[in-house]
C-alpha cells in the first residue's frame, strides 16, 4: 500500500489525479499560521513542488499556531525550518525555501513558475501584489485572512475576479494578531480550507473553488460565503511597488508615525495631514506605511482629487 492509496482510492483522484499532483508546482508565500498546515497538507498529498518564501523567523510568541517548529528552532528563518520539516515528512516533495519578503519586485517571476499561488502572509500588501501579479498571468490564487476567532478563503483569479474586486474598499484601520489576537485551531482549520481549495484546483474538480469566498466564525460555529464570479475589477486600483522599483524623480511620503522616514528622501506626513497636501504635477507620489493599508487609503483619497500617478509601498523595517 503506498502513502497516498487513501486519497487515490477517491474517485475524483484516482492515479492521474496523484499523477498530476505529483507534476504540480505551488508557490507559498507565508511560512506561519496559515503557511504551516497548507504546507504540511501540500506536503502530505504529495504536491511535487512547493517554492515557498517567508522573510521572518521562528519566534517563541508565534508558536501557539504554528506547530510545525520546535523550541530549539526560534531565530531561525522560518522558510529554512518548513523546509527541513517537510523534509522528514515527506521526502519525495521538493521544497525550495526562499529567506525574503515577496514585493513587487520579485512576484511576477515567481508566479508565472507556479501552477497555483497560496497567499498565507495575511498582509494587506502581499495579498494585492500577489493579486495584481495572479491576475496579469492568469494563475489561480488562493487567499486567506484570519484573526482572533474567524477568517476566510477565496478562490481568485485564473478564470475568476481578483481580491481587489472583493474588497475594493479596505478598512481606515487593521487589526493584527498582535493586537486582537488568534486561536491556532482558528488559524489552523483556516489554512487546511485553503489547502483543500488548492488541491481542488490542481485536480481540476467540480465545482472549482475559484470565485468562490468561504468564511468561518468559530465564535458563533458558523461556516458561510458566497461566490463572487460576477464581480467587478476596480477601474483604477493603486499599484504597489518595491523598494527597487523607486524612481529618483518620486515624492517619498512616508505615513508612519511610529517611524522614521524610511528614506533620506522621504518626507513624513502623517494620514490626516494628507488632505492639505498638493503634490508637484508630473511626479510619481509613493506613500509608504508598514502594511500598505494607511497607504492604500490615503492613495485612494488623493485619487479622488489629484490625477497624478501614484503608487504604494509597504515597508519592512
Amino acid at each position: 500500500m503506498t502513502r497516498y492509496a487513501r486519497q487515490t482510492v477517491l474517485p475524483q483522484i484516482g492515479t492521474a489525479g496523484q499523477t498530476r499532483l505529483e507534476h504540480a508546482h505551488v508557490l507559498v508565500v507565508g511560512a506561519g499560521g496559515l503557511g504551516v498546515p497548507v504546507l504540511q497538507y501540500l506536503a502530505g498529498a504529495g504536491v511535487g513542488q512547493i517554492t515557498l518564501v517567508d522573510g521572518d523567523g521562528v519566534a517563541e510568541h508565534n508558536l501557539h499556531r504554528q506547530p510545525l517548529y520546535r523550541m530549539d528552532q526560534i531565530g531561525q528563518p522560518k522558510a529554512r525550518a518548513a523546509a527541513h520539516a517537510l523534509a522528514a515528512l515527506n521526502p519525495e516533495v521538493q521544497v525550495t525555501p526562499l529567506t525574503a519578503f515577496l514585493d513587487p519586485a520579485n512576484a511576477p517571476p515567481l508566479v508565472s513558475a507556479a501552477d497555483v499561488v497560496l497567499d498565507c502572509a495575511d498582509s494587506f500588501a502581499a495579498s494585492l501584489t500577489l493579486s495584481d501579479a495572479c491576475r496579469d498571468s492568469g494563475t489561480p490564487l488562493i487567499t486567506a485572512s484570519a484573526l482572533a476567532l474567524s477568517g476566510y478563503v477565496a478562490g481568485c483569479c485564473g478564470p475568476a475576479p481578483s481580491l481587489r474586486a472583493i474588497f475594493p474598499d479596505l478598512p481606515e484601520r487593521g487589526a493584527t494578531c498582535a493586537t486582537a489576537g488568534v486561536m491556532g485551531p482558528v488559524v489552523g482549520a483556516v489554512g487546511a480550507l485553503q489547502a483543500q481549495m488548492a488541491l481542488s484546483v490542481l485536480l481540476g474538480l467540480d465545482p472549482s473553488p475559484l470565485g468562490r469566498l468561504v468564511s468561518l466564525d468559530a465564535m458563533g460555529w458558523r461556516m458561510g460565503g458566497f461566490r463572487f464570479d460576477s464581480a467587478d475589477e476596480p477601474e483604477n486600483p493603486l499599484p504597489f511597488i518595491g523598494r527597487s522599483q523607486i524612481r529618483a524623480t518620486d515624492l517619498l511620503i512616508d505615513l508612519r508615525a511610529e517611524a522614521a522616514p524610511f528614506s533620506p528622501q522621504a518626507r513624513h506626513i502623517p494620514p490626516e495631514a494628507m488632505p492639505a497636501m498638493t503634490p508637484p504635477a508630473g511626479r510619481r507620489v509613493v506613500l509608504a506605511c508598514a502594511t500598505g493599508l494607511r497607504a492604500h487609503n490615503a492613495g485612494q483619497k488623493l485619487q479622488i482629487r489629484w490625477p497624478g500617478e501614484i503608487a504604494l509601498l509597504a515597508v519592512h523595517d
